[in-house]
């Protein structure tokens, strides 16, 4: 199903020799820059992502995490990688509880794990790379030294979450100006983060981890009452790990194992497959009920039982088949249970994809989790500082609980789709806790419903929040009056759902297909 040309939209974007769809032009053409260069996959997600990390500070930075999914010349099951910083060594969750904390504060230093971002290029450079590393960098540190134009979506994420910027002098005093936040096409300069991506360039991932730049930012962290040592910096390092991957209408869907939240995506998956909605089209309230109630269930489990990689064998067990039976009693396939409520908050990422001519397909995603992250930036250094420990429990004996050099759960998801050792899809849907259900939205636009990608990017989604189940306004009235009869308590969604971006090999006709998110300010472009 491609589109309605009388409507406004977009094409799905076709090439054969090599493609990227980000989140931010800027991003896109860094990325094509880099593959006409000769560049691999990666090289171009890197360059990309740091371009990124310049031009929407409230998304991602060099300060957060990173995940990938690498399918070398489109072979299957994917290289994952998992770029995720750790709490503190002295971080137990003893030392909270003594001090009178229930949940830790997404604005202290306490929210700040060690971020992971810059190790996971390097890593993944040292192993996929072709160019220089600091070739990759060096269009991010021209936009940081002589400005990038604002664009429409970044500008309205830096003005709803510009409260966090003004705690911290540094934050304030470089990303707002006499308090406020930049409009649409206006240029914006961050010298300092130009600076700090010029020592990385030169000195490579020691300039960040080991050098003064972890020097700065422990200073900052420890003045305002954080654990974090030059130690902590200096021993963080991503790792190479086994994805994980269930059936999904005749292709493999692969995602990372926690502590990223990639299973809860699966077990979504799998309840899914068991029920025939017999609905006819993507929006049909059948079907919006029954994912809704589905991704009840499964975030659900998600809160009793995923953390890290070590303490989530719960979660993972139950994506096996008798599991997934007794889940699957669960769910009224005409009746919402109003009684399972998820707990969400919006959250910031970006995503990207890329595969270059060799076919190497890259699902790749870069997060400082909220809005501007923690809102702390390091003096001197342009780098806004992630809150990923805001996740934690501090609940003892749960799986998700704060430890001592222990990751928190991760929202952030990138994902992959193939039959056979062939890669067939590389895509991901940004969005905090709305990843799992965006990736079930994008994957049964296409797979169940026909959709080209850009019109998987395009369908209207919708996302149970608490009690409530938000919907876009694409979800036709007779759809939320059908769901209100459901049991749904039906409101308009707070803000656009997720940003999902998109490529497709077709081998036979060694064809690449890419869409881009239209609530985002980024597109697919390849040649």
């Amino acid at each position: 199903m491609s589109r309605d040309f009388a409507l406004p939209g977009r094409s799905t974007v076709h090439a054969s020799e090599a493609m990227a769809a980000t989140s931010h032009p800027y991003a896109t053409a860094a990325a094509l820059d880099i593959l006409r260069r000769g560049g691999t996959a990666v090289d171009a997600a890197i360059s990309a992502s740091a371009v990124l990390a310049v031009v929407e500070p409230a998304e991602t930075g060099i300060g957060g995490d990173c995940f990938a999914l690498i399918a070398p010349e489109g072979r299957l099951p994917p290289i994952a990688f998992n770029g995720s910083g750790p709490a503190p060594k002295a971080a137990t969750p003893e030392w909270f509880l003594d001090r009178g904390f229930t949940s830790i504060p997404d604005e202290s230093p306490h929210s700040v794990t060690v971020p992971g971002a810059i190790d996971a290029w390097w890593r993944l450079h040292e192993r996929f790379g072709r160019l220089e590393f600091r070739e990759l960098l060096r269009p991010a540190i021209r936009y940081a030294e002589e400005g990038y134009i604002v664009h429409g979506r970044v500008a309205e994420e830096w003005v709803a979450a510009q409260d966090r910027l003004l705690h911290d002098p540094g934050a304030r005093a470089l990303f707002l100006t006499d308090g406020c936040p930049p409009r649409e096409g206006r240029r914006v300069r961050n010298v300092p983060l130009a600076q700090s991506l010029s020592l990385i360039a030169d000195q490579g991932r020691d300039a960040f981890y080991e050098g003064q730049l972890a020097e700065t930012i422990v200073r900052h962290l420890r003045d305002l009452g954080g654990l974090h040592t030059m130690e902590d910096f200096a021993a963080t390092a991503g790792e190479f790990v086994d994805p994980v991957a269930c059936d999904f209408h005749g292709r493999t869907v692969y995602q990372l194992p926690p502590n990223s939240q990639g299973p809860v995506a699966l077990l979504l998956l799998r309840l899914l497959e068991r029920f025939d909605t017999h609905a006819d089209a993507f929006d049909a309230p059948e079907f919006i009920h029954l994912v809704t109630e589905a991704a009840r269930v499964a975030y659900d489990q998600r809160d009793a039982y995923l953390g890290d990689a070590e303490r989530s064998g719960a979660f993972m067990r139950l994506l096996d088949d008798d599991a997934i039976e007794a889940l699957v009693q669960k769910i009224d396939p005409e009746r919402a249970a109003g009684h399972r409520a998820i707990n969400s908050a919006a959250s910031n990422t970006v995503y990207l994809s890329v595969v270059d001519r060799e076919r190497t397909a890259v699902s790749f995603i870069n997060s400082i989790f909220h809005s501007f992250g923690s809102g702390i930036c390091a003096p001197g250094t342009g780098i806004l500082l992630q809150n990923r420990g805001h996740s934690f429990s501090l609940t003892p004996g749960h799986s998700n609980c704060i430890g001592s050099q222990r990751r928190p759960m991760h929202t952030i998801i990138p994902g992959m789709v193939g039959r056979g050792d062939r890669a067939e899809l590389s895509f991901g849907v940004m969005g905090g806790d709305y990843q799992p259900i965006g990736h079930a939205h994008v994957l049964s636009a296409m797979l169940s419903f026909g959709h080209a990608p850009q019109a998987a990017c395009d369908a209207p989604r919708f996302m149970p929040v608490g009690e409530r189940l938000e919907v876009e306004t694409g979800v036709g009235a007779k759809t939320r009056e059908a769901l209100q009869r459901m049991g749904h308590t039906v409101v308009p969604a707070r803000y656009p759902l997720g940003g999902a971006q998109i490529i497709a090999i077709d081998w036979e006709e060694g064809t690449l297909s890419g869409g881009s998110d239209a609530r985002k300010d980024g597109c697919a472009l390849g040649y």
